[in-house]
């Protein structure tokens, strides 16, 4: 259900088995596991389910170059792009609402660290290639000319984050252990002795046994209100869609650190800057017009269809982008799943899975140790 109201006084004494703030990917596919588990739980959301970094995104399932990334992230990404099929087929059988899988693969233009990634693809045995131009000009023949070579990864897919996040909010509101409570701000961290006593709302007190936060950017200030020092911050990412027509562009296409993603309808997804301005979520014409740059200078058809929207959304940096996860040291009942930087959705499966491990004492899907807060 979804109450955007006050809570009446036996709603405010009501305990939860599992309270989870913020109604992103990675809280919402953290209530999703705990109910399959038959575990009762509560999600708050200050918004609505998905609106945040989560819908902003562009959902490609992998790290833009992931040889460049840290085993802990390599790690989590791996399980996450086997579980995307599975988990997109479950989502449009029980909703019917089709989050848009589509494993059509990758073409990197211009990579300066070739020789890394091929040697990065040989040791994790994953199946990216150098390829020619014919290669290149086959597979998305609208590509910007004169690229005598690309690095080619096949099994790389996308999911259309926008309707993933609306199948698991369908999902999670048809299911009788799930309490949906949108239009509902966590204010402060209820803490006392070193035990975690509930939330404080917009709508009065929320009592839990245990509370998880995936508040994404706004985690980091959410648990300083208790002394807890969590290293997630704001990084503000911009995007632009054209409207184009299916066939333009039939797979992701990466250059320069930009990138291009096609959807099922034909529109075309350009992104994205990577800009430090705190909780500003303003678009700027600054940021649209090198989007629209860098997206013509992957597809240059792409200057014949019109921009149809531009948005910005807050991704949750950490250093090194590795997420904490886990238990938070010194308070009981109290744990955390954030800072996956521009892997949330990439990492979602994995990092919720690992958690609900810990939750539940089982044994954990990845070693959960680099993952933990503050190292211990």
């Amino acid at each position: 259900m979804i109450d955007c109201g006050f809570l009446s006084d036996e709603m405010s004494a009501r305990v939860s088995e599992f309270l989870i703030v913020g109604g992103g990917v990675i809280g919402m596919m953290t209530a999703l596991q705990l109910a399959d588990a038959g575990r009762h739980v509560t999600l708050l959301e200050r918004g609505e389910c998905g609106r945040e970094a989560s819908w902003a995104g562009g959902g490609i399932v992998s790290p833009l170059y992931p040889w460049r990334y840290s085993a802990p992230i390599s790690a989590l990404s791996r399980y996450s792009e086997g579980a995307y099929p599975e988990l997109s087929l479950r989502l449009l059988e029980e909703t019917g609402i089709d989050p848009e899988y589509r494993q059509r693969g990758l073409l990197y233009l211009r990579v300066d660290d070739e020789p890394q990634a091929l040697a990065w693809a040989r040791e994790v045995g994953k199946p990216l290639e150098r390829v020619g131009a014919e290669t290149i000009y086959a597979k998305e023949p609208n590509a910007a000319p004169g690229f005598d070579s690309a690095l080619w990864m096949p099994t790389l897919g996308s999911i259309r984050n926008p309707r993933l996040c609306k199948a698991l909010r369908a999902r999670l509101q048809a299911m009788p252990n799930v309490t949906l409570r949108e239009h509902v701000e966590v204010e402060a961290l209820d803490v006392a002795d070193g035990r975690f006593r509930g939330v404080r709302t917009s709508a009065g007190h929320e009592a839990a046994e245990r509370v998880v936060v995936c508040g994404g950017a706004w985690a980091g200030q959410l648990l300083a209100g208790i002394g807890v020092t969590l290293p997630v911050r704001p990084v503000r990412g911009q995007m632009i869609l054209f409207k184009a027509s299916p066939g333009l562009v039939e797979r992701v296409v990466l250059k320069d650190g930009r990138y291009v993603i096609p959807r099922g309808d034909g529109r075309v997804v350009a992104g994205s800057t990577l800009e430090e301005v705190g909780f500003d979520q303003r678009t700027t014409e600054t940021a649209k017009g090198s989007l629209y740059d860098s997206a013509l200078s992957i597809v240059p058809a792409l200057a014949e269809c019109p921009v149809e929207h531009h948005w910005a959304g807050l991704r949750p940096g950490s250093p090194d982008g590795v997420p904490s996860i886990g238990a938070v040291p010194g308070i009981e009942g109290l744990w955390v799943n954030a800072g996956h930087y521009r892997n949330g959705l990439v990492l979602a499966p994995a990092s919720t899975r690992l958690l609900v491990d810990q939750l539940l004492q089982r044994t954990p899907v990845v070693d959960p140790a680099p993952y933990r807060l503050g190292g211990v």
